[in-house]
C-alpha cells in the first residue's frame, strides 16, 4: 500500500517538474551543439588548417583541452583535421578531396570514408605531402587519450546518465545519437550539404556554396563558398549584408584582449 503511495507521488513530483527537465534535456543539447561547433570552427579550422591568428603555447593547450571537454565523445584530433582540412582545399571535388559528395553515393557513405582517411592521417598509416603539416599543432600524447574508445565510451555514460536523470518521455532518448557523433556531424553538414545547395558568390573551380543567408545554425562555417574564395579570410561572412559569422566577432574579443593576434592576411 504504502509502496504504492509512493510511487504515485514520484509519477505526480515527476509531471510537475516536466516543463524544467524538458528544459535541461533541450539546454544541455543547445549548449553542446554549439559550444562543440565553436571549438571546431575557432581551434581547429581558422587555427589549426589555416593559422589566421597565433597563440601562446599555454593557450594552445588550453583550447586542446577545452575542445576536448566541449566536444566530448566526438573529439576530432587536431592535427589530423588540419591535415585533412587543408587537403580538401588542395584537391576539393576531386578524388583526393578526403570528403566530397562527388566521389560517395550518399552522405553517410562519405561520412565513413572521412572517417577512415582520419584514422589513416591521425595514426600515421598515410603518407602527406608536408605542406599539409607546416605549422599544424600536435600534442600526440593528449589526442591518443582523448582519441581512446575508453574515454569516448565514458564520455557516451556520462550523456547517457544525464538524460537517465532528466528525460521524462522514452522519445528525449531519441537525442542522444546527435551527442555520441556530434563533431563528425557538424563536418558532414558542411562537407555534404555546403557542396549540394545553397548559394553562390563567387564563380570558383569547385562546388562550395553558402548554405544559409544568416547562418544561425553552423557559427559562420555554413559560408563555405565565401571560404573557398577567400581561405586565409578570418570572416566566413561579410560579402553581403544578410552574411554574419558569429565566431569572427568572438576572435575579434579573443584579438582585443591579447588571447590570439589576428595576422593581417586574415583581415580584409
Amino acid at each position: 500500500m504504502f509502496a504504492n503511495k509512493d510511487k504515485i507521488i514520484l509519477v505526480y513530483l515527476r509531471k510537475l517538474a516536466y516543463p524544467n527537465f524538458m528544459l535541461a534535456i533541450l539546454l544541455f543539447l543547445v549548449l553542446h551543439w554549439y559550444l562543440s561547433l565553436f571549438f571546431q570552427t575557432f581551434f581547429h579550422h581558422r587555427y589549426a588548417a589555416h593559422r589566421m591568428f597565433t597563440m601562446s603555447p599555454a593557450w594552445e593547450k588550453a583550447f586542446f583541452i577545452l575542445s576536448f571537454i566541449f566536444q566530448g565523445s566526438s573529439y576530432i584530433g587536431v592535427y589530423a583535421y588540419g591535415v585533412m582540412h587543408r587537403m580538401h582545399h588542395a584537391f576539393a571535388d576531386t578524388e583526393k578531396d578526403p570528403h566530397s559528395p562527388k566521389y560517395s553515393d550518399n552522405l553517410f557513405d562519405m561520412m565513413w570514408k572521412t572517417k577512415e582517411i582520419y584514422s589513416d592521417v591521425f595514426r600515421g598509416r598515410m603518407k602527406v605531402e608536408d605542406r599539409f603539416v607546416k605549422e599544424v599543432p600536435q600534442w600526440q600524447k593528449f589526442e591518443i587519450m582523448a582519441n581512446s574508445a575508453i574515454v569516448r565510451i565514458t564520455w557516451g555514460l556520462l550523456y547517457i546518465g544525464f538524460y537517465a536523470i532528466f528525460a521524462t518521455e522514452w522519445w528525449m532518448y531519441l537525442f542522444l545519437p546527435i551527442h555520441f557523433v556530434m563533431g563528425p556531424l557538424h563536418g558532414a553538414i558542411i562537407n555534404w550539404f555546403a557542396h549540394r545547395i545553397g548559394y553562390r558568390n563567387f564563380p570558383v573551380e569547385d562546388t562550395s556554396r553558402n548554405i544559409l543567408p544568416f547562418d544561425f545554425l553552423m557559427l559562420g562555417e555554413g559560408y563555405h563558398n565565401n571560404h573557398h574564395k577567400y581561405g586565409a579570410r578570418a570572416n566566413f561572412g561579410g560579402i553581403k549584408w544578410h552574411e554574419i559569422d558569429p565566431t569572427y566577432y568572438i576572435i575579434r574579443l579573443f584579438n582585443w584582449i591579447g588571447i590570439i593576434r589576428l595576422r593581417r592576411q586574415a583581415v580584409l
